[in-house]
């Protein structure tokens, strides 16, 4: 096996711990936004996706602190498009969930054959946000008649 690239890893977590921390507030400000017939059951999505953000949040931390890294106070920049359909709250959400795919999958390829831990760490979180991906998409079937 090679060696860690702990200053590296540490980095990328820190990284991931800022995108998860803001999409706790992302999508506690979706669960709030949402309007409609179909509310209630969409508020529910989003508030479990902003508790599963939070439990992200802290695994990543947890991680942090034993390789000796100090976690991040920040938070991962957002922006706010006043756009508050579901459509349009689910297609930022994609996005959101897209973009921590790729940094669970940088994770994997800096810690690859290096430990072993972090690699299942890496493969479980990839494994959860390509299913946030598939559900997601499901979601905006309904929407047109389109796939995105």
């Amino acid at each position: 096996m090679k060696e860690l690239d702990q200053e590296k890893t540490i980095h990328l977590l820190n990284t991931i711990m800022e995108f998860e921390l803001a999409g706790v507030v992302r999508y506690t400000h979706y669960s709030l936004m949402v309007t409609g017939p179909n509310r209630i059951p969409i508020v529910e999505f989003f508030k479990a996706q902003a508790n599963e953000s939070l439990l992200h949040a802290q695994q990543v931390g947890e991680i942090l602190t034993g390789l000796e890294g100090h976690p991040s106070l920040r938070i991962a920049p957002m922006e706010e498009t006043y756009k508050h359909t579901v459509r349009d709250i689910l297609e930022e959400s994609l996005n959101h969930e897209r973009k921590a795919l790729e940094l669970y999958k940088s994770l994997l390829e800096t810690v690859s054959d290096a430990s072993i831990y972090l690699e299942e760490f890496a493969r479980t979180m990839i494994g959860q946000e390509e299913l946030h991906n598939i559900e997601i998409k499901k979601m905006l079937r309904d929407f047109s008649g389109n796939a995105a």
